[in-house]
């Protein structure tokens, strides 16, 4: 009989997208297939310790804090991957692996939305650890995050962006009415304003006055140092699904029509009077450069496994701009990501197949790395 692979699924976490994590996570474990794969539900609290939950699904609904389960911890270790018991776990005779005897795990499949997740940190351990994960690396997942420094990277390639201003928090604080001037001589208004390194629309503001965007820039602040203030475009907003390694393909793509003016944290995950149109309706070449771009600006950042790319597309004009690259989309059965597949030809459950098997692809490439240098 084969064994099932051991998937680690990482939930929770440091980040004001925590909810929205436990969301997706609670859909992926619900779908897996349990005849091929053993889960391991793993939780990172708002404080970030770990937890090995017994009973996912309560750990779940109790937001991690309070939940049973083993504090623990995965070592930058390669020669002891897996999960360690913490101390006062086993001083405590908590069940699970013991201090010193890692429990092994196959592969990781991270679903954390967010700082301290999808920012290349959790990634960055995996690595360090050997340990295979799904989705993109280091490098892919820091530059996804950071706003900013992925529109950069996209301009460098000749790939279309709104325009923009980066300013950072103390800036901010120290100069305040000289920034304001300075966003207002640039742009006008309306703008919006959105802390660099989050995602889920937490923090995001659209300002249509000086007293907005002081409001607006106040609150981004309060989540990232960096900022970012863009020129509001009249424009659609459009998504599309990428899946792969080195040869990603593009799903077709879907349109956000919010019920708020923009789509905000409230239109996505409270409101349900946003509409999902799923395909977008789009002119077949207006359709086919959504494809092209999504894949170009995953392949621009070395992206791996998944990624949404989020657009606008400017009324009248049909002009495209890249908005974002979100390396862990939200993964619930009614989010973007995986609808987009659906409607592609990819079902759910199979589309998680497909992501474990491309991280245990990724991996097996990486360890063909020499990491001793032998001299000829």
């Amino acid at each position: 009989m084969t064994r099932k692979l051991r998937v680690g699924v990482i939930f929770g976490g440091r980040s004001g997208e925590h909810e929205v994590s436990l969301m997706s996570a609670s859909n992926v474990i619900g779908a897996i297939d349990k005849d091929k794969y053993e889960v391991v539900p793993i939780g990172i609290a708002h404080s970030g310790q770990w937890l090995l939950s017994g009973d996912s699904m309560k750990a779940l609904k109790s937001g991690i804090e309070g939940s049973p389960g083993t504090p623990l911890a995965i070592l930058p270790d390669p020669g002891s991957p897996g999960l360690i018991k913490l101390p006062e776990a086993a001083d405590s005779g908590a069940a699970g692996p013991g201090p010193g005897r890692p429990e092994a795990i196959d592969v990781v499949f991270p679903v954390l939305h967010g700082t301290y997740g999808e920012d290349g940190t959790v990634q960055g351990l995996l690595e360090m650890a050997n340990i295979p994960y799904v989705g993109a690396g280091v490098l892919a997942s820091s530059v996804g995050m950071d706003k900013a420094m992925a529109k950069a990277v996209w301009q460098q390639r000749g790939l279309p962006v709104v325009d923009y201003l980066l300013i950072l928090r103390r800036d901010w604080e120290e100069r305040r009415d000289a920034v304001a001037r300075e966003i207002e001589v640039k742009f006008g208004f309306p703008v919006f304003i959105k802390p660099a390194n989050l995602g889920s629309s937490v923090g995001i503001s659209k300002a249509h006055d000086r007293d907005e965007l002081r409001a607006g820039m106040d609150l981004a602040v309060r989540y990232d140092r960096r900022i970012l203030v863009e020129d509001a475009v009249d424009a659609r907003e459009i998504e599309c699904s990428v899946l792969g390694n080195d040869h990603p393909e593009a799903s077709v793509p879907g349109e956000i029509v919010p019920c708020n003016e923009f789509y905000d944290y409230a239109a996505k995950y409270v409101d349900e009077r946003s509409q999902l149109r799923i395909p977008a309706d789009l002119r077949p070449e207006t359709a086919a450069e959504v494809r092209r771009l999504a894949v170009e600006a995953f392949k621009a950042i070395d992206c791996a496994g998944m990624a949404r790319v989020d657009f606008f597309v400017e009324r009248g004009t049909d002009r495209i701009y890249l908005n974002e690259l979100n390396t862990i989309p939200g993964f619930t059965k009614i989010s973007m990501y995986p609808k987009l597949w659906e409607a592609s030809g990819l079902p759910y459950g199979e589309l998680i197949n497909r992501l474990i098997a491309l991280a245990i692809e990724r991996h097996a490439d990486k360890n063909r790395n020499e990491t001793v240098y032998r001299s000829e």
